[in-house]
């Protein structure tokens, strides 16, 4: 069984102050939601530690440790762009104002960027008239950047802003560094609570079962999955080739597969393959395929098949993350080439709708689930819980210290029951 990591919640202090909400259920300061997924699990655990690991239960307590009165709060987003932004941005604004009635809310320009001065961005004005519409545009009305500030200088902008409440929207990076801020903010003695919402389009940060933006990146997909299939159906051996986000985990790739089953390939970090030579050697199983079929669809996670370049990228990018080689060119580049070889008539169509799909507006039931992590959000943060993620675990929203989110990524478990789905849908090398 896996070591699991301390699931403890940090508190600013004991909560004293009657909620103001009225026709809710609240959450018991001690409800949580158990860790595993497994009776057997449960068992083992018990037997071998005499505990069971669980999560912090998210959700409205009865009382809260924040004076609404007397709260500004903040609001920030960092990394890349990703679908839902804006409506994680308008439902911390609008539960901050119209359920707990505080005053003051900023929305921080371009990231950590706009909690350093040197850089001279003002902070916006937030109220649930000017985020009324916000959540029907892709991107973020705040801005982004990317990269790390000094947490001391961010803190004195806190001070001297009367910020008692950060929540802090993005990916690892962004989380890592929101962890800075609450541990320079804890050494200095302060009451303010730094909470994060989890973006990735990835849907990779660990100890959370899905992130915000990942369900409308699989849904913009079938679009494009679609395109590709009738440009390769549409000429004989036609290949459509089609490249998505997935920087070390292939999330997209996979769903996207399943959710349209003309892809005939899906190729992710971590399932390694190889061009030319053994039992997962693409272009072999791609020339029988369309010897046989006439047509072929892959799809590529951006980190897949890194081993198959020369050497290692050393690029990266401001939040210290490795800027990948192309490996949807590279393939581009190695099936054209593959066909002249085998004296076979390639029509090969290239696809990369990463940045149209990251920009879009969050679609159906993800733009509720980022209503409803940004409501759990605000419901922490009043609460006086700081170093936190809000995650979603076991149908159940939930409190994930920050250096636990930020542990490691999650990736498929290529043993898994959604891996041997893909397989059984996919030519690949398996027939």
């Amino acid at each position: 069984m896996m070591q699991i990591p301390d699931l403890t919640v940090k508190h600013l202090g004991a909560p004293t102050i009657p909620s103001p909400l009225t026709g809710v259920k609240f959450i018991p300061e001690n409800a949580t939601v158990i860790y595993a997924k497994d009776v057997n699990e449960v068992e083992e655990e018990l037997k071998n530690t005499g505990k069971i690991s669980a999560f912090e239960a998210a959700g409205p307590r009865e009382k809260i440790y924040h004076d609404p009165s007397w709260t500004h709060a903040a609001i920030l987003t960092a990394g890349g762009l990703c679908p839902g932004l804006n409506d994680v941005i308008k439902g911390l604004t609008r539960t901050l104002m119209l359920r707990y009635n505080v005053p003051i809310v900023f929305g921080i320009r371009y990231g950590y960027q706009g909690l350093n001065p040197a850089f001279g961005y003002e902070p916006m004005l937030l109220t649930p008239d000017s985020v009324d519409s916000i959540h029907e545009d892709g991107g973020t009305v705040l801005g982004s950047s990317r990269g790390r500030q000094d947490e001391v200088t961010m803190v004195e902008t806190l001070k001297r802003m009367n910020i008692k409440i950060l929540f802090c929207i993005g990916g690892d990076g962004t989380l890592r560094c929101a962890h800075d801020i609450a541990m320079e903010v804890e050494r200095r003695g302060l009451n303010i609570s730094v909470v994060c919402i989890p973006k990735t389009i990835d849907n990779d940060i660990n100890f959370i079962d899905k992130t915000f933006g990942f369900e409308t990146a699989v849904y913009a997909t079938n679009s494009v999955i679609s395109s590709a299939h009738n440009e390769a159906k549409g000429t004989p051996h036609g290949v459509g080739l089609i490249h998505v986000m997935g920087r070390d985990s292939g999330f997209i790739a996979a769903y996207a597969t399943l959710a349209n089953t003309h892809v005939n390939y899906c190729l992710v970090p971590e399932d390694a393959f190889s061009l030319y030579e053994g039992e997962h050697a693409l272009l072999p199983s791609l020339e029988r395929r369309l010897r046989e079929r006439k047509h072929a669809v892959i799809i590529v996670s951006e980190g897949a098949g890194q081993h198959l370049f020369e050497e290692e990228s050393s690029r990266r990018d401001k939040s210290g993350n490795v800027l990948h080689h192309n490996i949807g060119e590279f393939l581009h580049e190695k099936i054209v080439a593959w066909g002249k070889e085998i004296n076979l008539d390639l029509s090969v169509k290239y696809f990369d709708p990463s940045y149209l799909i990251r920009s879009l507006p969050a679609h159906g039931t993800d733009a509720v689930f980022c209503e409803m992590l940004a409501q759990h959000a605000v419901h922490a943060a009043m609460a006086g819980r700081t170093d936190v993620v809000i995650g979603h675990w076991n149908d159940r929203f939930t409190h994930v210290p920050i250096p636990v989110a930020t542990s490691s990524r999650k990736k498929i478990d290529i043993n898994s029951s959604l891996w041997d789905s893909v397989k059984s849908v996919t030519w690949k090398c398996y027939r």
